[in-house]
């Protein structure tokens, strides 16, 4: 079974992120105390990382909402509530225990892991929004 995907969902949802990534990590939010503690001594190469953000986010996307039309199918119901409460199981099934476990061994501040988990519950969420709204399929 192939999942039906809304390719505009994903779409939107994908450059979603990065307006969340951009407000999340500006100097005036979060940006400032993120570059302190992660210990970032020199930036990156922001056409490198925007691509690399814009594919990966777009591969969530995609992801998210085939696994959002699979829990629809099996589930029925709310397909809105269907990809929220999908988003959330991925993001702490993957997402965050992935973030824990490889700050844990690099022994970073419990404090950077979770302002880090939080933007991508936040980032997912929004995605699951976007995802939920459109529905399922090209319509």
């Amino acid at each position: 079974m192939v999942p039906e995907i809304n390719w505009w969902a994903v779409i939107l949802a994908t450059l979603s992120t990065m307006v969340i990534g951009s407000i999340w990590y500006t100097p005036k939010v979060f940006g400032n105390w993120w570059v302190k503690v992660a210990r970032v001594e020199k930036p990156a190469n922001a056409v490198y990382a925007i691509v690399l953000t814009v594919i990966v986010s777009f591969i969530s996307a995609w992801v998210l909402a085939g696994a959002a039309a699979i829990a629809q199918h099996f589930y029925g119901g709310s397909f809105l509530a269907n990809t929220v409460v999908t988003a959330i199981i991925l993001w702490a099934g993957f997402t965050a225990a992935r973030f824990i476990t490889h700050d844990a061994f690099e022994n970073r501040p419990k404090a950077l892991t979770l302002l880090n988990i939080a933007h991508e519950l936040v980032t997912f969420l929004v995605m699951a929004l976007i995802i939920g709204a459109f529905g399922i399929g090209a319509t």
